[in-house]
């Protein structure tokens, strides 16, 4: 197959990459000609996505780690290096839902879980690669927001939607911080997209009464949004820095 982004000597780490979108992201990543780290919490589901694609004849590394963690974000960042001597692109996917539990039932140790992951994780995992990138004078970094953050959530608290909503802005800031450098940074905004996270957290029901309301009558395919995901991370990308991008079927326009 003809790939019209080629990525060949680019070097990129993915968080979440075990499942849903960041699986996919990796996956059209590696297809496209990068080097892939595949990062996330939990060890066998990399192990796993790492037979598939090296079976396919593409080069990726799986390394666990939990982004809520400096050391074990920069023992990623570092054994990256210490393999390609280089990282070019970053993929902040990494993330928790919790249920809609209204604001006066969520615990404190409940609310610091998804703000660790999902916005300390995006933090930690950009601090820890701009100076590698700030080097090579070229870098892409993706955070993966939602449309909660531009919005609110349909399916999880407002632990999810503060986070996500705090990624726009980290996002942008850090996008004008870097852009001297060469690197830009771009958030996703996701709507309600067919991953196990989602599946594990509605019935069928509900699913499909949330995909009736959507102007295109139906979820999101990670897939669909890997693809988003790749044009950001390419050269026709390059002058696009700060910006968010909704992929959520016409669910919210703005």
């Amino acid at each position: 197959m003809f790939n019209e982004n080629n990525f060949d000597n680019k070097v990129a780490i993915v968080t979440g990459a075990g499942s849903g979108m960041g699986m996919a992201a990796s996956k059209l990543l590696a297809m496209n000609g990068a080097n892939v780290i595949l990062s996330d919490i939990n060890k066998e589901s990399i192990v796993l996505l790492e037979k598939e694609l090296i079976d396919l004849g593409f080069n990726v590394k799986a390394i666990q780690g939990d982004v809520r963690y400096p050391k074990e974000v920069n023992n990623i960042v570092e054994q990256t290096v210490s393999i390609y001597k280089k990282i070019n692109i970053l993929i902040n996917s990494a993330g928790i839902l919790k249920p809609p539990t209204k604001v006066t039932e969520i615990d404190e140790t409940e609310w610091d879980l998804v703000m660790d992951v999902n916005l300390k994780g995006t933090f930690l995992c950009s601090k820890s690669v701009l100076p590698i990138m700030q080097l090579e004078k070229w870098g892409r970094i993706i955070n993966f927001s939602s449309t909660a953050g531009r919005s609110f959530s349909m399916v999880g608290g407002i632990h999810y939607t503060s986070s996500k909503a705090a990624i726009l802005g980290f996002t942008r800031h850090l996008a004008k911080e870097v852009a001297e450098y060469g690197i830009t940074v771009n958030a996703v905004c996701p709507g309600l997209v067919d991953t196990e996270m989602i599946r594990s957290s509605m019935d069928e029901e509900k699913i499909k009464n949330y995909a009736k309301s959507v102007p295109i009558q139906r979820l999101g395919t990670k897939e669909e949004v890997a693809e988003l995901v790749n044009f950001l991370v390419s050269d026709k990308a390059s002058y696009i820095t700060g910006a968010s991008f909704d992929i959520n079927g016409g669910y919210l326009m703005i």
